[in-house]
């Protein structure tokens, strides 16, 4: 009997990924414990591996098929003595009974084509694209932008004789592209417009904004007045050929829903401390050049090499431990008090932001914090992380110093209930027992969720932390 292979949640909240890779092809026999193909989610591509003995009979979702659902049919394998040929002929007439993505064909697809993987191999579930399915069958609404289709055909200037055939990634691109696909010349079967052919169209320029098309057929414009834009209204404001497109990717999708979430749903504060860093700033120096010396082929070098940052994540997660009613999250039901300090650090990453997060970090020595920030960062950058380590978390420190940056705030990440923004250490001129002497100063700003953290207790938390930074030493006991 068939083996399938599905979509693994690699994660206890996803719900999509891409499958980036296969590293094995038709024909191939694998073992349990194999690594068969990288499947991408929104931070990190991740290797999986086969359950199963069995002999690769049919690859169902090829490489780089994006938005894949969890628990879709990705392959199938044939089990010992069966013949593949067999097994990849029953994947196909339904035998194998996985379960395939729960959305509806569109109702853009001719009978008999229900499946956007048989001609294009980065489609995505129709589910994903906003249309709604009711018990008369598929969709009639489409995304966003496109025309709308009735199920008579005679909706937004699209007459019975003149639907669109496109697969549902064709349709995705075009609607955020602001392309009216009925400018766009299908090549896949019928005519039929696949994503190659969207592209080639906004590369070559061929190809009309959905917003202009409608409005030389008479189309009235869609009313704006209290709604976002649209995204053909924005294009509109452009002129043609000053910009090129950059689709979102997983990761820009992720950070935008959960940073609109947590503008929309978190009533949040700030609070501002200025720090005299100049003890933790020679403390560090005296530190660092005390470090143990390895000899390798490259030279000396150091065990470790502290940073400002390393002295900022040991400062908060003691000051956590002091203040425990701070190092909480939000439920609806109870407000989550955590054990120990899980502190996030923020890490840009190409085009996008990933928060590692260093575990226990008041147990830790600076030394300890110091490496484990280092490898969490080059991991991050290679999006090798799991999700384990950059998931969860109680607070979080986002560090913009090194870009001379000296105040800022940042957007609290649920479920965490806090975020410190740091500042670069600037010299300034303060007053100290009646006498103005020159120090450097450093800038923490604290944003804390209300619902969890109330002023007071965020107050205790800030000056807790600066206690810890301006007495440094206080760290290393």
């Amino acid at each position: 009997m068939p083996i399938n292979i599905t979509m693994p949640a690699l994660s206890p909240t996803m719900e999509e990924g891409n499958l980036a890779k296969w590293l094995v092809k038709e024909g191939d026999k694998v073992s349990p414990g194999d690594v068969i193909a990288e499947i991408e989610t929104d931070k990190a591509t991740m290797e999986v591996e086969a359950v199963d003995e069995g002999t690769v009979a049919k690859i169902v979702v090829p490489a780089g098929t994006e938005g894949v659902k969890v628990n879709a049919l990705i392959a199938v394998l044939a089990g010992e003595g069966e013949d593949a040929a067999a097994a990849a002929k029953a994947a196909g007439d339904g035998g194998a009974k996985a379960e395939p993505p729960k959305a509806a064909a569109p109702s853009s697809l001719p009978a008999g084509d229900l499946s956007a993987k048989q001609t294009e191999g980065d489609a995505i579930p129709p589910a994903s694209q906003g249309g709604k399915k009711t018990e008369a069958g598929p969709s009639t609404l489409p995304p966003s932008g496109l025309p709308a289709i009735s199920p008579t055909g005679g909706e937004t200037g699209q007459s019975s004789n003149s639907r669109i055939f496109a697969s549902p990634l064709a349709r995705r691109i075009a609607r955020d592209a602001g392309i009216d696909l009925s400018a766009v010349s299908g090549s896949g079967p019928h005519g039929r417009v696949v994503k190659a052919d969207v592209e080639s169209a906004i590369a070559g320029g061929t190809a009309k904004a959905a917003s202009a098309a409608r409005a030389e057929a008479g189309a009235p414009a869609a009313a704006s007045a209290g709604r976002p834009m649209s995204d053909e209204q924005v294009l509109r404001l452009f002129e043609e050929g000053s910009y090129e497109l950059k689709p979102h990717d997983s990761m820009r999708k992720t950070i935008a829903a959960r940073l609109t979430e947590s503008h929309q749903t978190i009533p949040s504060y700030l609070l501002t401390m200025d720090c005299d860093i100049a003890a933790l700033v020679k403390l560090r120096e005296e530190i660092n050049a005390a470090a143990p010396v390895t000899k390798t082929e490259k030279g000396d070098t150091p065990a470790f090499k502290l940073s400002i940052n390393d002295f900022i994540i040991k400062a908060l997660a003691l000051a956590l431990r002091d203040v425990p009613m701070a190092n909480a999250s939000w439920t609806s039901t109870a407000r989550v008090l955590h054990k120990h300090a899980d502190i996030g650090v923020a890490v840009a990453i190409p085009d996008g932001l990933i928060t590692p997060i260093v575990r226990r970090a008041e147990e830790k020595t600076l030394s300890v914090i110091s490496n484990e920030v280092k490898d969490l960062a080059r991991r991050a950058r290679d999006r090798k992380l799991k999700p384990e380590e950059y998931q969860g978390g109680t607070t979080a420190v986002s560090n913009l110093g090194m870009y001379g940056v000296s105040s800022f705030t940042s957007i609290i990440n649920p479920p965490h209930a806090s975020i410190v923004s740091i500042g670069a250490g600037v010299e300034k001129p303060v007053v100290k027992n009646g006498s103005v002497v020159v120090t450097t100063m450093m800038n923490s700003t604290f944003a804390f969720d209300h619902r969890v953290v109330d002023g007071a207790v965020g107050a205790e938390l800030a000056v807790a932390f600066k206690r810890y930074v301006e007495n440094p030493m206080a760290m290393l006991v």
